[in-house]
């Protein structure tokens, strides 16, 4: 059984920046993706973005494309959130996930095995 630990929210001002990490444990490690969603008080999670676990390419949600980048360090099971110009409706609980495509676009339903979200708010 794979866990997922996300780590690296907290409080930033608006034009800031965090960086998450998400370390893998358990098995022997090796899914087709890894991505991130995220939840804001009183919305449906959304998905933020994903990448591929072997080739590293990255596909973002459009509200972050441009400002968010996602990376992996395969030899440390890890996977990383850059995010930079953070806007307050950046504001959630982020949580990373293991993911394999259903159809042409990534949506949260694609996602399993779910972290237990890290917070991050940035205030205007």
């Amino acid at each position: 059984q794979v866990q997922l630990v996300e780590s690296g929210g907290g409080l930033v001002q608006a034009g800031g920046s965090l960086r998450l990490s998400c370390a893998a444990s358990g098995r022997t490690f090796s899914p087709f993706a890894m991505g991130w969603c995220r939840q804001a008080p009183g919305k449906e999670r959304e998905f933020v973005g994903v990448i591929t676990w072997r080739s590293a390419r990255a596909y973002y949600a459009d509200s972050v494309k441009g400002r968010f980048t996602i990376s992996r360090d395969n030899a440390k099971n890890t996977m990383y959130l850059q995010m930079n110009s953070l806007k307050p409706e950046d504001t959630a609980v982020y949580y990373c996930a293991i993911g394999r495509p259903s159809g042409s676009t990534w949506k949260v339903s694609d996602f399993g095995s779910w972290g237990q979200g890290t917070q991050v708010t940035v205030s205007s």
